[in-house]
C-alpha cells in the first residue's frame, strides 16, 4: 500500500523540477534575442497601428451645384419647348402635348418659388428680392407661351374641349392688351367660343 502513494509523490517533485528547468533557461536567454523579440513586437504593434492621413487641406471655393442640366430649371423647361416643337414640325402631336405639359409645370413651379424667395427677401435685401422677381417674371412669361402652344396642340387634335380653357387663362395671366393674350383671343374666336373680335385702341385708332 505504501508504494501505491510513492509514484504520485515522485511524479509532482519531477513535475516541479521540470517546472523550474524551464523557469531557469527563460531566465538564461541572452539579452540579444529578447531584444529581438521585443523589437519585433514593436513591429507588428507599429504594423497595427491605423495610418494617419495628413491633415487635410482646405477646399478651394467651387461653383454650387448647378441644375442647369436638370428638367427643373429654365434651360431644361426650354429644352422641352424645343423637344415640343420638333414633335409638332413632325405632326406628333401627343408627344408635343407630353412635352408642353411638362414644360408648363416646370415654368409654373419655377415661378411661384421665385415669387416666394421675392416675397421672403423684401425688405431685408432688395437685390436679391428683385433679382428673384425678375425670375418670377421671366418663368411665368415661359409659362404662359408653352399654355399658348399646348392650346394651338389641343386645337390641331380637335381637342377644343381642352384648349378653351387654357386660353381663358392665358388671357387672365397675360391681359387682352399684351401680344400673348390678344392672340389667345383671337384662338377663341376662331374656335367660336366668342363671336366679338377684339381689336386693340392702339390698332383701331388711325395714326
Amino acid at each position: 500500500m505504501s508504494t501505491s502513494f510513492a509514484k504520485p509523490c515522485s511524479f509532482r517533485f519531477a513535475f516541479q523540477a521540470v517546472v523550474l528547468s524551464l523557469a531557469s533557461s527563460a531566465a538564461l536567454l541572452p539579452l540579444g534575442a529578447i531584444a529581438q523579440n521585443t523589437a519585433s513586437a514593436q513591429q507588428l504593434l507599429a504594423q497595427s497601428k491605423p495610418v494617419v492621413s495628413p491633415q487635410a487641406q482646405p477646399v478651394e471655393n467651387t461653383k454650387p451645384n448647378s441644375l442647369e442640366s436638370s428638367v427643373f430649371s429654365i434651360s431644361g423647361g426650354q429644352r422641352l419647348m424645343s423637344e415640343s416643337m420638333t414633335a409638332i414640325s413632325q405632326q406628333n402631336y401627343d408627344q408635343a402635348v407630353s412635352k408642353l405639359q411638362d414644360a408648363r409645370q416646370v415654368f409654373n413651379q419655377l415661378s411661384n418659388f421665385y415669387q416666394e424667395l421675392t416675397t421672403s427677401f423684401s425688405g431685408i435685401d432688395n437685390r436679391i428680392s428683385d433679382n428673384h422677381r425678375r425670375k418670377a417674371l421671366q418663368t411665368a412669361q415661359l409659362r404662359d407661351e408653352a399654355t399658348y402652344q399646348l392650346a394651338v396642340v389641343y386645337r390641331a387634335k380637335n381637342q377644343p374641349e381642352l384648349a378653351v380653357p387654357l386660353l381663358i387663362q392665358l388671357i387672365r395671366s397675360q391681359a387682352p392688351t399684351r401680344d400673348l393674350g390678344l392672340q389667345a383671343y383671337q384662338q377663341l374666336f376662331e374656335l367660336g367660343f366668342v363671336d366679338v373680335q377684339y381689336t386693340p385702341p392702339s390698332a383701331a385708332t388711325p395714326k
